[in-house]
């Protein structure tokens, strides 16, 4: 179980990098307006949902550890926001600053959560 929960872990990381780079990758046009939901960000967000809800069944199963059910249902609750902005705005070119602007935002406050969050 321990190793199915660092390879997990793994996914989850890569799911964050693709979700924060695709939205840094999207920064320059705020100026312009000129921004998207690129498929970095959709694919990043559905990646760390997916891995997140598996991660904590497998701590939990494996008794690896405890699980602040209160932490992960915040931190639940913001990837789902971000993936459903995500996936409503992903067809439309260009996608209101405000919109990314917020994905990127509440990226960074699940990662803030995840660190500081004791």
């Amino acid at each position: 179980m321990e190793i199915l929960g660092n390879i997990l872990l793994v996914l989850h990381f890569i799911g964050l990098a693709s979700l924060l780079g695709g939205f840094l990758t999207q920064m320059s046009g705020f100026k312009t307006g000129a921004v998207r939901i690129n498929p970095a960000i959709l694919h990043g967000a559905l990646t760390q949902l997916v891995t997140g809800v598996l991660l904590v069944g497998v701590i939990q199963m494996g008794d690896l550890g405890e699980v602040d059910n209160i932490k992960i249902a915040v931190k639940l609750v913001i990837v789902l926001v971000i993936y459903v902005l995500a996936w409503i705005n992903r067809k439309k070119d260009p996608v209101a600053v405000p919109i990314l602007g917020t994905i990127g935002l509440l990226t960074i406050a699940n990662i803030v959560i995840a660190v500081f969050w004791k």
